[in-house]
C-alpha cells in the first residue's frame, strides 16, 4: 500500500495549508479504516468474516463474508456484504450492498442487493463502524419472521439508482 508523504511546511502559500489539511483528512479516514479492518479481523461478530487480503490493498472497498445466524430463517445460508467508502468516512456512511448469487430474501433487501436500513443513510453516525453495521444487519435478518422481497422490488430494480445512498428511503416498517 502507498504511503502519502506530508506536503513540506517551506511551500509557503495558502495552498500549502490547504494541501496539508487535505492530507490531515485523508490520513484521517485511511487511519479509522485500518483501525476498523484490524478490529474486524481480531474481534469480528458472530458469523463475519472480512476479507482482510483485498480490504489491505484497497481501504476504500470491503468484501465481507455473513453466516446466517443460527435458529434464524437464514441458519445456513452464506451472503456476501460489499462495503465502499468515501473519503468522507466516517462523517459520510458507507455504501454497503449485498451481492453474490445469494441476496437474502428479506421485507428490506431488494433483489439488487440494496438494503432498506436507517443507520446507512438517514441515522447514520460518526460513532457507528463497519462492525456495528454488520451487527445491525445480522440482527436484521435474524428478526425477519418471513422470508419475502419488498412489496415495490420490481419497481425499485427497474428504477434505481445503482448507489442505494441516493435513494429517498421510507423508513415505516421496524417490525421485521
Amino acid at each position: 500500500m502507498a504511503t502519502k508523504k506530508k506536503p513540506s511546511s517551506d511551500q509557503g502559500s495558502s495552498s500549502s495549508a490547504l494541501d496539508s489539511s487535505r492530507w490531515e483528512v485523508s490520513c484521517f479516514w485511511e487511519r479509522r479504516l485500518q483501525k476498523e479492518l484490524m478490529s474486524l479481523m481480531k474481534e469480528p461478530p458472530p458469523g463475519v468474516t472480512v476479507d482482510a487480503e483485498g480490504a489491505g490493498q484497497n481501504l476504500t472497498q470491503w468484501i465481507i463474508q455473513m453466516d446466517g445466524a443460527q435458529g434464524t430463517l437464514y441458519e445456513g445460508e452464506q451472503f456476501q456484504l460489499q462495503f465502499k467508502f468515501s473519503p468522507k468516512y466516517p462523517f459520510d456512511s458507507p455504501e454497503v450492498t449485498f451481492i453474490g448469487p445469494n441476496i437474502p430474501v428479506h421485507p428490506h433487501v431488494y433483489s439488487n442487493g440494496h438494503i432498506c436500513l436507517s443507520i446507512l443513510t438517514e441515522d447514520w453516525s460518526p460513532a457507528l463502524s463497519v462492525q456495528s453495521v454488520c451487527l445491525s444487519i445480522v440482527s436484521m435478518l435474524s428478526s425477519c419472521k418471513e422470508k419475502k422481497r419488498p412489496p415495490d422490488n420490481s419497481f425499485y430494480v427497474k428504477t434505481c439508482n445503482k448507489n442505494p445512498k441516493k435513494t429517498k428511503w421510507w423508513y415505516h416498517d421496524d417490525s421485521v
